[in-house]
């Protein structure tokens, strides 16, 4: 009797997890290309004003400082640890918010009246993240720009779209 021999090839998974696995993969692609494009554009922003890694620095002090703020936020030197502790944190939420896009892409894919919802949630999501921003971190915003902000959220909104896009040219949407 001959035994069962297990091989380490992709196509034994079955077609369930390959899906998974890809769309995960794909949403963790996309994520990351948007955490550097709003890297790239607050570090162009921040040589414009002649201080580099200023925003991620705010951003670190204000995500992990635990309230201890400096006098004025003009006055806070670049810092690489919360550089590094930031960018870290900010990849990672992109990655999460990747995967869900691609979850919710997989989804559209298989129902292409769904697209249309998903991207109405999207703008819903960027106008609610921006209020929020205004509201609950007003020290952070007299530091950078809300418009600076949004243009970044947008140009890694653009980013992702652009890879998903690539990634799913045949996909229809349908209101």
């Amino acid at each position: 009797m001959a035994l069962p021999t297990v091989t380490g090839s992709t196509s034994d998974l079955s077609p369930s997890t390959t899906d998974t696995t890809r769309v995960y993969q794909e949403g963790a692609i996309a994520g990351a290309l948007g955490a550097v494009t709003v890297a790239l554009w607050f570090l162009v922003v921040d040589m414009m004003h002649g201080r580099p890694f200023y925003t991620p620095t705010v951003l670190g002090t204000a995500l992990f400082s635990r309230g201890v703020w400096p006098a004025t936020m003009d006055t806070l030197p670049p810092s690489f640890e919360m550089v590094m502790m930031f960018t870290f944190v900010h990849l990672i939420a992109f990655a999460v918010v990747g995967g869900i896009v691609a979850r919710l892409l997989y989804m559209a894919e298989a129902n292409p009246s769904l697209g249309f919802g998903f991207v109405l949630l999207f703008v819903i999501l960027e106008a609610c993240f921006t209020v929020a921003a205004m509201i609950v971190a007003e020290p952070v915003l007299r530091a950078l720009t809300w418009q600076a902000i949004l243009v970044a959220n947008l140009l890694a909104g653009a980013a992702m779209a652009l890879y998903f896009w690539l990634r799913h040219p045949l996909m229809h949407m349908r209101p």
